[in-house]
């Protein structure tokens, strides 16, 4: 299993935006194909700053969303609301508890 972390930082006044843009999409993202699961965090302090979480079947399942017209889609109208550039990682767990 791969998971996808996504730091975003956003201009204060676009947040909404984004948000709005995230709930209208949310859904389609996790009925992807080899989606498991996707999770939307905000920092505590920095309210501009958010997370996605996404967990993905394999590195192939994430590739097919992430060069899908629904990613294109969901990122044009993402991408023009940052204040920073934003960082990703994907990840495989090495331990876990409970």
């Amino acid at each position: 299993m791969i998971n996808r972390i996504v730091k975003m930082e956003f201009d204060p006044e676009k947040v909404e935006k984004f948000l709005s843009n995230f709930e209208e999409n949310k859904k389609k993202i996790r009925a992807f194909g080899g989606c498991y699961k996707l999770q939307l965090l905000q920092d505590q302090h920095n309210t501009n700053i958010f997370f996605t979480y996404s967990y993905w079947v394999d590195e192939p399942s994430l590739e097919r969303y992430r060069n899908s017209e629904l990613f294109k889609g969901v990122w044009e109208k993402t991408k023009v609301l940052f204040n920073a550039k934003p960082v990703a990682w994907s990840t495989t767990v090495v331990s876990s508890e409970g």
